[in-house]
C-alpha cells in the first residue's frame, strides 16, 4: 500500500511543463520541515491505496496522460518503484517532485525528476545530497531552486558553480509573499543568466490557501 494525501487534476505549475494539465498523485511523509512549506498537511497519512487501486482513480481524468508524483517526499515510500513502472507500462509521461535529499539511483529514466535544492531560508539547505547530481539528466529533467531573498539568491549561484550544473534546466523560482517576482527577475536579466525564472502559477490562477490545485 502507499501512503497518500490526495489525488487531483489540474494545472501543472512548476517545471518545464508548467501549464499543462496534470493529474498529481500527492504521497503523504516528509523527512524535512522547510520553513516556507504549504503542504503541511501532507506529513500525515489521509488515506493508503494499492498501486493497481491508484490505477483506477486515474482512469476517471481520461484522457489527461501526464502524471506528477509529489509530496511530502515521494522517495521516502518503496512501492514507489513498482508505481513508476505501471504507470509507464499504462502509457502516462511521469515527473516526479522530490526534495533532492534521497538518492535517485533506483529512479528510472523515463521518469522526469523535477529535483528540489534546499535554500538557506528553507533551514534545509543541507539537506540536498550530492550524489544525486549524476543521477540528474540535463536536458530532460529539471534542478529548482525556491529563492526567499536576496542571500538565497547569491547562495543559488554559488551552489551551480559548485555542483557544475550551468548547462542544466535550472528553474529559480519565488517564495510565494517572501520575495517579489520583480525582484529575481531584475537578478537575472543583471546577471545576464539564462535559467528560467517561473512563479507558482497555481497561486495565481487560484486562492493561494486552496488545496488540490
Amino acid at each position: 500500500m502507499i501512503n497518500l494525501s490526495e489525488i487531483f487534476y489540474s494545472i501543472q505549475g512548476e517545471s518545464t511543463y508548467a501549464g499543462l494539465p496534470c493529474i498529481f498523485i500527492r504521497f503523504s511523509g516528509c523527512n524535512l520541515r522547510c520553513s516556507y512549506c504549504d503542504s503541511k498537511y501532507s506529513y500525515e497519512t489521509n488515506f493508503s491505496l494499492s498501486v493497481p487501486e491508484i490505477l483506477k482513480e486515474l482512469e476517471k481524468y481520461k484522457p489527461a496522460n501526464i502524471v506528477e508524483i509529489t509530496g511530502g517526499e515521494p522517495l521516502l515510500q518503496e512501492k514507489i518503484y513498482q508505481l513508476f513502472d505501471d504507470l509507464y507500462f499504462n502509457g502516462y509521461k511521469i515527473l516526479l517532485e522530490t526534495n533532492g535529499s534521497i538518492s535517485l539511483e533506483k529512479v528510472p529514466d523515463f521518469v522526469v525528476k523535477i529535483v528540489d535544492i534546499k535554500c538557506p531560508a528553507s533551514n534545509e539547505e543541507v539537506s540536498f545530497y550530492k550524489g544525486n547530481i549524476q543521477y540528474i539528466h540535463p536536458q530532460n529533467d529539471n534542478i529548482k531552486f525556491v529563492i526567499s531573498n536576496r542571500a538565497d539568491y547569491d547562495w543559488v549561484m554559488k551552489r551551480i558553480e559548485e555542483y557544475q550544473i550551468q548547462d542544466y534546466n535550472i528553474i529559480l523560482s519565488c517564495v510565494f509573499q517572501y520575495l517579489e517576482p520583480r525582484k529575481l527577475a531584475a537578478w537575472i536579466l543583471e546577471d545576464k543568466l539564462y535559467y528560467r525564472m517561473q512563479l507558482q502559477l497555481q497561486k495565481y490562477i487560484w486562492n493561494p490557501q486552496k488545496r488540490r490545485v
